[in-house]
């Protein structure tokens, strides 16, 4: 059968990213010993030279099949760059792969166990001799609660749920912890969220969150700390938001920062 992808094309235009976008897929995520399947939503795009016609879509997909049947790790995600890289005779090739991953909380009085959703993505690039830029995406809940309705309340004080977004640049893939790195960010917010909470539970919550007001800025310059500690980070953005229990709009910081690399 004819290879009408492979026809020259004569109009001289290199194509940076094309292939497939909202790909569904099952996934085992690994993250030490703690697997879990996922059902994962995938963009994966190699580059284009400009002298053919289009890529070969098909063999983007086979490569991710093959994936369902075994658990992926960080690292991993450059292997299937490379399978792109050789079964698409390309130089560069980018994927990013969507999933809500669980961890596992435990109610701080009563001890219940349960199970909270962190939103996250693995964005991995890769050129042809060169290794793999990784950044790994966390959207974080946690509760917030506002000093200024605190100072000057005689009772009470607003507060909300809050969403610390961050997208972490690694010089080394190994060893990265998606659950050490969600409770770190979490432990920055004036309480934590779970998803299951008694009484005694909602009493405790209540009053920690009382005892430790934050500002949306508070947060983030807190989370910033925390990150700036983080082994093999080159790279971080965060970005923090409050989503006001008594104003129609939200509170929002931002702040990104490129680490010193060891020489």
């Amino acid at each position: 059968m004819t290879d009408v992808q492979n026809q020259t094309d004569l109009r001289g235009i290199k194509i940076k990213r094309t292939g497939v976008t909202k790909v569904l897929l099952p996934f085992f995520i690994a993250d030490g010993e703690n697997i879990q399947q996922v059902a994962a939503q995938i963009q994966f795009t190699v580059s284009l030279a400009d002298n053919l016609r289009g890529t070969h879509m098909s063999r983007l997909t086979e490569i991710l099949t093959d994936w369902t049947q075994q658990p992926l790790e960080i690292p991993d995600v450059e292997k299937i760059l490379l399978d792109a890289l050789e079964k698409l005779s390309t130089d560069f090739a980018a994927i990013n792969i969507a999933f809500k991953f669980f961890i596992e909380k435990f109610s701080p009085v009563s001890e219940k166990i349960s199970l909270s959703a962190v939103d996250c993505r693995f964005i991995g690039e890769l050129t042809r001799g060169e290794r793999m830029k990784f950044t790994l995406g966390l959207n974080v809940p946690f509760t917030s609660l506002c000093p200024c309705s605190k100072e000057i309340s005689d009772f009470g004080a607003h507060n909300q749920r809050s969403v610390c977004r961050v997208k972490l640049t690694f010089k080394d893939f190994e060893n990265i912890s998606i659950e050490n790195l969600v409770r770190l960010i979490e432990a920055q917010g004036s309480a934590e969220i779970f998803p299951l909470l008694k009484r005694e539970d909602e009493k405790f919550v209540t009053e920690a969150a009382w005892q430790n007001p934050k500002f949306v800025e508070d947060i983030l310059r807190d989370v910033v700390i925390a990150l700036r500690g983080v082994k093999n980070l080159s790279a971080f953005v965060v970005e923090c938001e409050n989503f006001e229990s008594i104003h129609n709009h939200n509170a929002f910081a931002r702040h990104e920062e490129i680490l010193e690399v060891e020489s």
